[in-house]
Parts: structure tokens; C-alpha cells; sequence
């Protein structure tokens, strides 16, 4: 079946123009005006509203065996929720057990993936290091689609990767072509910080915040950013929530490194306030790495985001319900990290930033899909508007309004970040391989249908690089042999 979508208005990371849009067999197949609908086409009235690029989430995490249990999304509901809210591909992670196989271990998640209903991609993460590991990096590379590696700098005497093996593996990842990325915070301090509050008795989940204070999340920016530097390897340092990392990056940014920056939906929105509610079930509930920050660091990471210094926004969507969550019901150290929001990411970022000026409908377009896609070189197949392109779209009703809620989102979880918020702009219909999948409040979705995404290396970041690293490799100097 084919599609035509008209009479709305095409928005890219571009710009933006009146135009019709006609999908077949998956993909874009012409853009322009007045395009007439072929026999048997399904023709959705875009008349007044926008057509976009599918969002790409690139910071999720379903299924992920974390903390003693096991997030309680899987790639099917969150996949559905995401379509929901008008994201077409997630890219989520692989993380391997210490001392564990790489390759199995994405095996394995690709085979819990199978479920999906919208196409996705895999990081993985790098938790130890050994020539197998290395060897592993560059079959998944070469043979696996994979172009991006992630680095724990937290969560000491579990997955946290100790500088000897950042440094290895950001070299390995500059050999491949693959892009490192890593969870800035210094686990040595944080661990510490850990056992000082529980020592004083507070074991609420206050105690969260106490001990990861943005200055842990600065130090490891600051310290990722200056090993790639000497390496001369890109970075991209995910869900940045504070001023003092954010700085890190701009400072790199201004010495011409080439360090991007993620920000989370929900630090852009949520505060630290939350952890001091008097119901320890609604404080547990935003337990997450790093947590929700004061107040004053929001409107600094809208102004980053604004500038072009944070490229991408993400959600980190990691569910945990109240009876996991109750694991640290003693400790706030063994709460399960993780909030949602893949469904709603788009709509709070249009409203609150669209519907604010702090963002124009292109930079939305950007912020939303088209620099992940970029970034992690997958467009203009992803984040486009253009022939050729995957036919994975949203139609959005700059009218429309959804007051969020656990009791009506599709994500699956008891508890929303954003609950209560009232949106002014949500997708009218989502279009995934040029078939309808969200249309007017219903989910038409099919189990397995989403496809996985091959990311080849050596994005266009690497080019400029080489070129740079060129110029800076080391050379003797040339003396007379000694009389």
C-alpha cells in the first residue's frame, strides 16, 4: 500500500515549505506540490499541521537487566509507546557483563529486540577490557552495524570502566571509525559519597542527589573530554543535566574538539525538588544517573541546546515500577536508576520549547532526529524529509493537547515524570516505513515489524579528524650524528 500525506507543511532541519509527500514500498518517493494520489493509496489530510521526520531517540534502554532486576518495558511496549508519541527509532544498548562476551551479549539483545514495532539500533558498552574485546569491537563494527561504543564512568564495582580502559578503548574506537561515548561521573566519588550519607543515617531517597552533586558529572566530562583530546577522537557525552558538564563540552567545543552533547526531556523539566517529597514512592520514582538537578541548571541546558552546544535530546527511558523501585526501600543506594519518557519527549519539547521560542519548528526538527541521525551517520536514510528517505514521519497538530498521565500513556510503567502537564503540539499521526501506525489517539502496531538499523563507520566527523591529527602527529627531529 501506498501513502500520500497532503496539504501540510514540510518541516526539516532546513526549513520549511508547503509540499505534499507520496511513500511506497517503505521509502519517500516524491516531495513537492499537488502530487495526485495513485489508485489504492491511503491519503491522511495533513491540512494545517506539520510533516516531520520521525524522531529518533538515541538514549533508551528496554528490557536492561540492571540492579537485581530487569526494567520492565520491553522492546515491544516501548517501541509502541515511542510510535505513540510520534519517535520512530530508538537506539538502545547492548551492555555486556564484566568479563563476559561483547558479541553475545549483543546476540542477545538482538534477539530480545525482535519484538519491536519500530526500527531501532544498538550502542554497546565496553565494561572491561582484554584482546578479545578489541578483536569483538571490530566484528561488530565491520559485520554488525554498530559504529558507537559507550563508557561507564559510574556505578563502581559493577560496570564502571576505570581510566586505563578508556583510554584503550576511545584508541580502539578511533581505529574503527566508531564514536565513543560515555556516562560522565566519577563512580570513585560518588561510591564515597555513598557511604558518607548512609553513615549519617539517611538512607531516603534524598541521599541520591547527595551523592552525585554536579561536580561529579563535571570532573568526568572534563576528564573524558581531555583523554579524547590527546587521542584525537571524537566524543559524545550523553544525558548531560548540569551547568558544570555542559561547560566542559562548550570549553572543548571553543578549542575546536569535536564533543557533542545530549540532554534529557527530563532534566530540561523536572528538578530536584521531587526527591524531598514527602511520599517516598514519588521521590523513588525519579531515582535515576544522574538525577535531577536544582532548579537553575534547567534554562542553562535550554540555552545550550538553543546555541547548537547540546546537538541532541534523548531520554534515557529506563523503566523500573514501585515494587523494583522498593529494592531500596532502606538504601537509597539499591534503588533501580531509571525514569520513562519515550513517549513524550517530542510533545514536552515542542511545548516547552516550540511553544516558548526557545526552539523554531526546524530546530526541533534537529534537536528531535535529524543530528542524532548525523551524528551516529544514518542520514539522510533517518532524520529527512527527501526522496529516498526511510518513509518514517509524523504529522504534528500545532493545536492538539494531551494532559500526560500514567493512567493513559502506553509506556509501561506506574509512575510518569511529567505527570499532570498539560501539551499544546502532539502527533496527529505517526508513519513508520510508510505505514500509519498512530492515527488519532490509536495505536495500529505490529510485533516485529521494526527492522535493525545498520550505522556504517567513519561518519563525516572522522574525515575532518584525520585531517587534524595529521597535522599533529608526532615527528622526530632530525640532528647530525654525533661527532
Amino acid at each position: 500500500m501506498s501513502l500520500l500525506i497532503r496539504g501540510g507543511t514540510v518541516v526539516t532541519a532546513e526549513g520549511s515549505s508547503r509540499a505534499d509527500v507520496y511513500c511506497a514500498d517503505g521509502v519517500i518517493k516524491a516531495v513537492g506540490e499537488k502530487l495526485e494520489a495513485p489508485s489504492g493509496a491511503k491519503v491522511v489530510d495533513a491540512g494545517g499541521q506539520y510533516v516531520m521526520p520521525g524522531g529518533i531517540d538515541p538514549h533508551t534502554h528496554m528490557q536492561l537487566p540492571f540492579m537485581g532486576t530487569v526494567a520492565s518495558e520491553d522492546f515491544f511496549s516501548g517501541t509502541a509507546a515511542a510510535l505513540a508519541g510520534g519517535t520512530t527509532m530508538i537506539i538502545d544498548f547492548v551492555i555486556p557483563a564484566p568479563n563476559s562476551s561483547i558479541l553475545t551479549a549483543y546476540d542477545q539483545w538482538r534477539e530480545w529486540a525482535e519484538k519491536s514495532c519500530a526500527d531501532y539500533s544498538f550502542h554497546v558498552a565496553i565494561t572491561w577490557w582484554s584482546d578479545e574485546v578489541s578483536r569483538d569491537m571490530g566484528t561488530l563494527v565491520k559485520e554488525r552495524g554498530v559504529n558507537s561504543f559507550k563508557h561507564f564512568m559510574a556505578y563502581k564495582n559493577a560496570i564502571m570502566v576505570p581510566d586505563e580502559n578508556l583510554v584503550k578503548s576511545f584508541s580502539r574506537c578511533q581505529e574503527l571509525g566508531a564514536l565513543a561515548t560515555v556516562h560522565a561521573e566519577n563512580g570513585e566519588l560518588v561510591y564515597h559519597l555513598q557511604q558518607e550519607i548512609l553513615k549519617r543515617g539517611i538512607t531516603g531517597p534524598e541521599g541520591h542527589p547527595m551523592s552525585r552533586p554536579p561536580e561529579v558529572e563535571g570532573e568526568a566530562a572534563n576528564r573524558a573530554i581531555r583523554v579524547a583530546q590527546v587521542l584525537g577522537a571524537p566524543l559524545y557525552i550523553v544525558h548531560n543535566s548540569c551547568k558544570e558538564s555542559v561547560e566542559a563540552i562548550i570549553r572543548a567545543r571553543l578549542e575546536g574538539q569535536r564533543v557533542y552533547g545530549e540532554v534529557l526531556a527530563g532534566h530540561l523539566l523536572v528538578d530536584d525538588s521531587v526527591y524531598r517529597h514527602p511520599d517516598w514512592n514519588y521521590a523513588a520514582a525519579h531515582v535515576m544517573s544522574p538525577p535531577f538537578r536544582p532548579k537553575e541548571n534547567q534554562e542553562y541546558l535550554w540555552r545550550a541546546l538553543q546555541s547548537g552546544n547540546l546537538q541532541t535530546t534523548a531520554t534515557d527511558h529506563c523503566c523500573f515500577c514501585a515494587d523494583q523501585k522498593a529494592a531500596g526501600r532502606n538504601d537509597f543506594s539499591r534503588i533501580p536508576n531509571g525514569t520513562g519518557g519515550v513517549e513524550d519527549r517530542m510533545a514536552v519539547l515542542w511545548h516547552h520549547g516550540v511553544g516558548t521560542g526557545r526552539l523554531t519548528p526546524s530546530e526541533f526538527v534537529k534537536v528531535t532526529s535529524a543530528n542524532a541521525a548525523q551524528i551516529f551517520n544514518i542520514y539522510p536514510r533517518k532524520g529527512s524529509v527527501s526522496v529516498g528517505a526511510d518513509a518514517d514521519l509524523v504529522v504534528w497538530d500545532p493545536e492538539g493537547t494531551r494532559t500526560i498521565s500514567a493512567k493513559t500513556h502506553h509506556q509501561k510503567v506506574d509512575f510518569n515524570i511529567f505527570e499532570g502537564m498539560t501539551v499544546k503540539g502532539i502527533p496527529s499521526h505517526t508513519v513508520s516505513q510508510g505505514k500509519v501506525v498512530w492515527s488519532d489517539g490509536k495505536l495500529n502496531v505490529e510485533k516485529g515489524a521494526g527492522r535493525y538499523v545498520n550505522r556504517p563507520p567513519f561518519p563525516a566527523m572522522f574525515d575532518a579528524l584525520a585531517k587534524v591529527n595529521q597535522a599533529r602527529t608526532p615527528r622526530s627531529v632530525p640532528r647530525k650524528a654525533a661527532q
